[in-house]
């Protein structure tokens, strides 16, 4: 099987920052791709997302899971085989995606919530670095 594809599909330019960190942090360049919904309507949407999304595996990344980036790629997901969108995109599941390409979408969909989930902490200032 290739390599998994990563499309990042979010709202104004939060794809193409999340892409390019993402990578800058990673070393690995081209395994993302970033759409914007900028000035398109759902039709157009849909189309952005499906270009490069045709052949092989794919994980779309979307930023908020009732927006029009996520109704726009499960569409697009509907009717593919090797196919899993995650929602709620950020830098922690982005780096892990890059050094785990080799799984099968839906497997990979699932670490990525995972390690996205995991990334995020609330911090107190109270609290001393080494946990005292």
């Amino acid at each position: 099987m290739s390599p998994t594809t990563g499309v990042v599909v979010a709202h104004g330019r939060l794809a193409a920052a999340l892409v390019e960190a993402a990578e800058g942090i990673a070393g690995i360049h081209g395994a993302l791709i970033p759409i914007s919904n900028e000035d398109c309507g759902p039709d157009e949407l849909r189309d952005r997302v499906e270009g490069p999304t045709r052949t092989g595996p794919v994980v779309v990344f979307t930023d908020l899971a009732s927006g029009s980036c996520t109704l726009a790629s499960r569409a697009v997901g509907r009717r593919r085989d090797s196919f899993a969108v995650v929602t709620g995109v950020n830098l922690p599941m982005l780096l892990d995606f890059l050094f785990h390409r080799d799984m099968p979408p839906a497997e990979l969909a699932n670490r990525a919530a995972e390690k996205g989930h995991d990334g995020i902490r609330v911090l107190s200032d109270h609290e001393s670095s080494d946990g005292a």
